[in-house]
C-alpha cells in the first residue's frame, strides 16, 4: 500500500530487493550481487548487515557463494504454489501464474462429482460440477497439475468456467463473485507428501513404470464466500522435487 511504513530489518529489506529482482527475471542465473562492502556502501549499513541479507538470500536457495569470486544468482525450479496463493496472486497481479511460469492443457467439462469432491463442497454424491484442470510449467518442466471443481450452478451463471480455455475477466473466484454478488471470505488449505501414484504420473506426465523417488505434494484449498457456501474445491499436485515455499512477516 502506497505510504505505508516499511518496518522491516535492513538487512530484511536488502533481501527482499534482490529476491524481488531475481524473481522477476531482471538478474538473471549468473549474475554476480554486489560484494558485502559495496553493498553496504550502497544501503548505508554496516557490513554485518549487509552480510546478513546475503545470508537470508542463499537461505532462500536464490544465490550461492562462490569462495573468491562472490555471490551468484542461482537457477532453480519455480517453487510451486498453493490453490489459495494462486488465487491470492491473481487478486493482486490479474494472473495466477508465478514468476517464469505459464500454463497449458485447460480443460473444462461438466462431470458426476466423485463422493471426495461432494463432501468437501457439501454436496450429493453424483451431483454436477464443474470440473477445471490445467498444468503449470516453467522452464525446467511441470510444476504442479491443478484440477478444480465448481458446483454446476456457477457454471450456469458463468458459462465460461465450462469452456475449455483460460478464464478471461478474471478468476473463477473473482467470476463467481461477481455473478452472485457474495464475496468470497473464507478458504480452509491442507497439505501433505505423497508417494507417486500411477494417477499422478500420468498427470505429471511421468513414466509409470520408472517413477522419481521423490514425493509428491498434494496440496487442497476449499473456499466458502460471505453465505459461508463453499464455491470451489481445488486439488494441485506438485511434481516430484518441487518444494511449497509461503513467507510471512513476523514482527516480534
Amino acid at each position: 500500500m502506497a505510504g505505508q511504513a516499511d518496518n522491516r530489518a535492513p538487512y530484511a529489506k536488502i533481501a527482499a530487493h534482490y529476491s524481488e529482482l531475481i524473481s522477476s527475471g531482471a538478474l538473471r542465473p549468473g549474475t554476480l550481487l554486489p560484494s558485502i562492502k559495496n553493498l553496504a556502501e550502497e544501503w548505508k549499513v554496516s557490513t554485518a548487515t549487509a552480510e546478513k541479507a546475503l545470508r537470508k538470500l542463499r537461505g532462500e536457495g536464490l544465490v550461492r557463494g562462490i569462495h573468491g569470486i562472490g555471490t551468484e544468482v542461482v537457477d532453480q525450479p519455480t517453487p510451486m504454489s498453493s490453490g489459495a496463493q494462486r488465487q491470492d496472486r491473481g487478486r493482486r497481479t490479474g494472473s495466477s501464474w508465478g514468476t517464469g511460469e505459464r500454463s497449458d492443457s485447460h480443460q473444462a467439462a461438466v462431470v458426476p462429482a466423485p463422493a471426495h469432491v461432494a463432501q468437501a463442497l457439501d454436496i450429493e454424491p453424483g451431483s454436477e460440477v464443474v470440473q477445471r484442470s490445467r498444468v503449470y510449467r516453467d522452464r525446467h518442466g511441470i510444476v504442479a497439475h491443478s484440477t478444480s471443481w465448481i458446483p454446476a450452478r456457477y457454471g450456469k451463471m458463468v458459462p465460461q468456467l465450462a469452456e475449455s480455455a483460460r478464464l478471461t475477466g478474471g478468476t473463477s473466484l473473482q467470476l463467481i463473485a461477481q455473478a452472485t454478488g457474495h464475496p468470497i471470505t473464507r478458504r480452509i488449505d491442507t497439505a501433505s507428501s505423497s508417494r507417486l501414484t500411477p494417477e499422478h504420473a500420468l498427470l505429471l506426465e511421468l513414466d509409470p513404470e520408472n517413477p522419481p523417488a521423490d514425493p509428491v505434494v498434494v496440496m487442497t484449498a476449499k473456499f466458502l464466500d460471505s453465505e459461508d457456501t463453499v464455491v470451489e474445491y481445488g486439488v494441485d499436485l506438485g511434481a516430484p522435487g518441487r518444494s511449497w515455499r509461503t513467507e510471512t512477516e513476523v514482527t516480534l
